[in-house]
């Protein structure tokens, strides 16, 4: 039987990416993560981080340096998870919203991965607003 365990993500400082991701999804680190190895518990997988030697970051959309993976997080209101995050320490790159209001943007964590926040399918907007 085959079951995936973890998704490691490779960067220059493990605890920080760890910190990072942790406010994100409001999930605490692992006990027992250290400077080479830190984790995150999602059910049965492990969002992971290994600390890598030379790290070079993905530079998103460049294709010569690719992203290598990216995380995409459903969320019911986009702008106070956008300012939250920013505030965390990620960057915008880009907005990708359609004319319905349903899509999603993409943003850089601290070491450059890309991941994105969506918008969630089940919400309305109108000219006025959320409903």
């Amino acid at each position: 039987m085959l079951r995936l365990t973890d998704f490691i993500i490779d960067c220059p400082d493990t605890m920080k990416l760890a910190a990072f991701y942790s406010e994100v999804t409001g999930r605490p680190i692992k006990e027992g993560s250290h400077e080479n190895w830190a984790g995150i518990k999602f059910g049965e997988v492990e969002l992971a981080f290994i600390r890598v030697d030379d790290y070079r970051a993905p530079q998103w959309p460049d294709s010569e340096h690719p992203k290598q993976f990216h995380l995409d997080f459903e969320v019911d209101e986009i702008e106070s998870e956008q300012r939250r995050v920013l505030d965390l320490g990620a960057t915008l790159q880009q907005d990708f919203f359609g004319p319905n209001g349903y899509g999603w943007r993409v943003y850089t964590d601290p070491v450059g991965h890309p991941f994105c926040l969506c918008r969630n399918k089940g919400v309305i907007w109108t000219d006025q607003g959320l409903i």
